[in-house]
């Protein structure tokens, strides 16, 4: 476990349009209020975050392979890239970091093909289908693993 004192905060593909894209699956929340959302959570525990979104793959596992050396756990929201990316999920493995996967619809009631999370195998905490607010729960449970 890490003695650090830092999450990353990840959000993939299509998470800067929260606010903006299908209200009524993702409601009305920007991404920085999720920011800021998770700040406030992490700094409850003497934490503090460091966020990226990106629209694009490689960014994402590239933020996550730095996190080894200064994080001490993962929050997660990969977007699509939870139902189709093998790459992310092995970033994930690969950093040896607890991991929180958060998804602000439920997945499992949508569409079949978002059934599935290439994340899910990696991660210690799953958070699904409780809108934004599930990000404060996600961080929370993590948080409380690294405790433990």
């Amino acid at each position: 476990m890490s003695t650090s004192r830092r999450l990353l905060l990840v959000n993939g593909p299509n998470l800067n349009l929260l606010g903006i894209r299908e209200p009524d699956v993702y409601g009305h929340a920007t991404l920085d209020d999720v920011v800021a959302l998770v700040e406030r959570t992490a700094a409850e525990s003497g934490y503090e975050v460091r966020a990226v979104q990106s629209n694009h793959e490689g960014v994402l596992i590239d933020a996550i392979h730095a996190a080894r050396t200064d994080c001490a756990g993962i929050v997660i929201n990969p977007g699509g890239l939870t139902h189709t990316s093998v790459v992310l999920r092995d970033a994930l493995s690969g950093v040896a970091l607890p991991v929180a996967e958060v998804h602000i619809s439920d997945v499992s009631a949508r569409e079949p093909f978002r059934h599935h999370s290439y994340v899910a195998d990696v991660a210690v905490v799953h958070v699904v289908g409780r809108g934004v607010a599930g990000y404060a729960d996600a961080t929370r449970e993590l948080l409380s693993t690294l405790a433990s």
